[in-house]
C-alpha cells in the first residue's frame, strides 16, 4: 500500500498537517490500516525532498501544514492512471507457509490449511457485519475497502478447499537418495566385497 500516494491524494483535498493527514487516512479507509504518526511524517519529509510537497509556515498552534506541488499532482495522477501490477504486490506468506509445509517433517499441513480457514472465516464473518453496520452515503470510500476485504477473505477460503481437494490426491514422490549418498553406499558396498 501506498502512504506515499495516499498522502498525495489526502493533500490533493486541501493544506493539512500531519495529525489531520493520519485521521483523514484512517477515515478514508475506515481504519483498516492505521498510520503511525511517525510514518506520517517521515513520509511528508521524503514528500518534500522528492518536491512532491511542501511545507508552510507554523499556524499559531504550532502545527506545520504541508500542501502539493504541481510536480506533486503529476506524479498522483500518474499513480491513478497506473494499474497495481502482480509484481508490486507482497509476498504471499500463506502460499509460502503451506508450501514449505508440505515439505517440512513433522507437520500436518490438513491441520494448517483448516486452522487459516477458521480465521479467515472468522474475518470474513467480522467484515460482513461491519460493512452492513453502516449504509450512509459518506461511508462508500470505507465500504469500498471493506469489500475489497470481503472478496480476499473469500477467495482465500476457495484456494484453501482447492488446496485441501489437491491435499486428498497428494502423494510425495518415494524420496531418493542424494547423489552423494549414492557414492558413498556404492564404495562401502565394494568395501565390502
Amino acid at each position: 500500500m501506498s502512504i506515499r500516494h495516499g498522502l498525495l491524494a489526502l493533500l490533493e483535498r486541501g493544506q493539512m498537517y500531519g495529525y489531520q493527514l493520519r485521521a483523514a487516512f484512517e477515515e478514508s479507509t475506515g481504519s483498516t490500516w492505521p498510520l503511525n504518526i511517525g510514518q506520517v511524517y517521515t513520509t511528508l519529509s521524503r514528500l518534500e525532498r522528492d518536491g512532491l510537497v511542501h511545507s508552510l509556515p507554523e499556524s499559531d498552534g504550532g502545527q506545520r501544514p504541508y500542501e502539493i506541488t504541481d510536480a506533486g499532482r503529476a506524479d498522483l495522477a500518474l499513480w491513478f492512471a497506473t494499474p497495481i501490477s502482480h509484481a508490486d504486490r507482497p509476498r504471499d506468506e500463506l502460499s509460502i507457509k503451506l508450501a514449505l509445509a508440505l515439505t517440512t517433517p513433522g507437520v500436518d499441513v490438513r491441520a494448517v490449511v483448516q486452522t487459516q480457514r477458521s480465521a479467515t472465516m472468522r474475518a470474513l464473518q467480522e467484515l460482513t457485519r461491519l460493512k452492513y453496520a453502516s449504509d450512509k452515503p459518506e461511508d462508500l470510500p470505507w465500504r469500498l475497502v471493506l469489500d475489497a476485504m470481503i472478496f480476499q477473505a473469500e477467495a482465500e477460503i476457495r484456494w484453501l478447499d482447492h488446496c485441501e481437494t489437491s491435499l486428498i490426491r497428494y502423494r510425495p514422490a518415494p524420496s531418493r537418495p542424494t547423489p552423494q549418498v549414492d557414492a558413498v553406499d556404492r564404495a562401502d558396498e565394494e568395501a565390502r566385497r
